[in-house]
């Protein structure tokens, strides 16, 4: 697929990708505390059954969720090690804003003591 000039990804190359729409976010969420059946999560999402299954199907194909049969219901879950590169990408993220959050928090004891230390004059 083309967008504009550039070659854009198939959503279903990989998690980055398929969680990339905020709909299927939301349907790793809601299987996040466990296995959900797609009418569960068109109660819970408000979204009619044939868009979960879309989004389902795309979240499947890129290895996102796992799906396993019990009668006649389909079981979704996370597959947890798919999701494990973009935990590992935001890492880094989380680490940089640590420590600007430590460094902030250093700045704002300063004034803290510097306000203090003006209020005993």
């Amino acid at each position: 697929m083309m967008v504009g000039d550039m070659a854009r990804a198939a959503t279903t190359t990989d998690a980055f990708n398929a969680i990339a729409e905020p709909r299927r976010r939301d349907i790793v969420d809601a299987i996040g505390a466990g296995e959900r059946a797609v009418n569960d999560l068109v109660e819970q999402l408000g979204l009619s059954q044939p868009q979960v299954s879309k989004h389902l199907r795309v979240l499947r194909e890129a290895g996102v969720v796992d799906v396993r049969d019990r009668g006649r219901q389909r079981l979704y879950r996370i597959n947890g090690p798919a999701l494990k590169p973009i935990h590992e990408w935001v890492a880094g993220y989380r680490e940089l804003w640590d420590e600007r959050f430590d460094r902030l928090d250093a700045v704002l004891d300063d004034l803290k003591r510097n306000d203090q230390g003006d209020g005993e004059q």
